[in-house]
């Protein structure tokens, strides 16, 4: 793997600088500002991952993507695989009013499997399991 040098224009130091210092961000964003704050130095890769105490792929993988796509892909994270959402925002809003409203004739609150069961016998949740229901 080769190491890839990177040239950062004025304005793209400037905003990483600010970036590192203002608002809440995700703890990887900063990681990646510093990679290419540092490497904007000229440090090698190796050098680069041991004072910011991370691996070299991932020096190496934040500049390629830099050079390739640009600032803002550098500093965010592409979205990691796996099960797409199955329920939307109007799915959970649905089953917490349903969980807000008074439990069926005989119990004193709503359980999982109760919930499960009403809302089983609705269009949309066929397939609803107690385990999406505690997770929403």
């Amino acid at each position: 793997m080769k190491s890839l040098g990177i040239q950062l224009k004025e304005d793209e130091v400037k905003f990483l600088s600010e970036f590192i210092k203002k608002g809440t961000k995700k703890a990887r964003e900063i990681l990646h500002a510093n990679i290419l704050l540092v490497a904007n130095k000229g440090e090698k890769d190796t050098r680069i991952a041991e004072i910011l105490s991370t691996h070299r792929q991932t020096v190496w993988r934040i500049k390629k993507r830099y050079i390739e796509e640009g600032l803002e892909s550098a500093l965010k994270d592409k979205p990691r695989p796996g099960q797409p959402k199955k329920y939307e925002i109007k799915h959970e809003t649905e089953i917490a009013a349903l969980a807000c409203t008074a439990p069926p004739e005989g119990r004193k609150k709503w359980t999982l499997e109760l919930l499960q069961e009403e809302l089983r016998t609705r269009k949309g949740f066929e397939t609803i399991t107690r385990e999406s229901i505690r997770l929403i």
